[in-house]
């Protein structure tokens, strides 16, 4: 059988980029149970409450939710149980120094098989104020408007 290879994208925490200011992004692997990896390819995962810390020079991920594996038997794992992300020493070292600044944290931002492996993409991230998240917003808006109205343009110059 030959060896998965690519990117399979599981799950996205978009609201982490709504919410934060992403400055800086990591990629960690996980220490998951057989049960966990199963319900991974299934499709299966919830990003939204998760945050990570370091502790002890390890890195932890907490709230990340896995959905118990429909065929699993005794041995399933807890869904929102917390797991070892596992990086560079030099990368906590960093992500550490960062984080005892005031107001950072350590957000999942998506979950992915990269070449057949369970992969975290955390980022260091500062809380926005609601008024960046209305700015962000109406930005959003502004382009989506600009492109609309740059196709509509094009759609009635093609068309004479």
């Amino acid at each position: 059988m030959p060896r998965e290879t690519g990117r399979k994208l599981i799950a996205q925490n978009k609201r982490a980029r709504h919410d934060y200011f992403i400055e800086d992004t990591y990629e960690a692997g996980l220490v998951l149970t057989g049960t966990e990896v199963k319900s991974l390819r299934a499709g299966k995962a919830n990003l939204t409450d998760g945050y990570a810390t370091v502790e002890n020079d390890e890195t932890w991920l907490y709230n990340v939710y896995i959905p118990e594996y429909s065929q699993g038997t005794w041995t399933n794992h807890a869904a929102r149980r917390k797991r070892k992300l596992l990086l560079h020493r030099k990368e906590i070292g960093k992500i550490l120094a960062v984080l005892k600044e005031r107001g950072l944290t350590l957000v999942p931002l998506s979950l992915y098989f990269k070449d057949g492996r369970a992969k975290l993409e955390v980022g260091i991230a500062r809380g926005k104020k609601d008024y960046d998240k209305r700015q962000t917003l109406r930005e959003k808006q502004d382009n989506r408007e600009m492109a609309r109205a740059f196709s509509n343009a094009a759609r009635r110059k093609g068309g004479r």
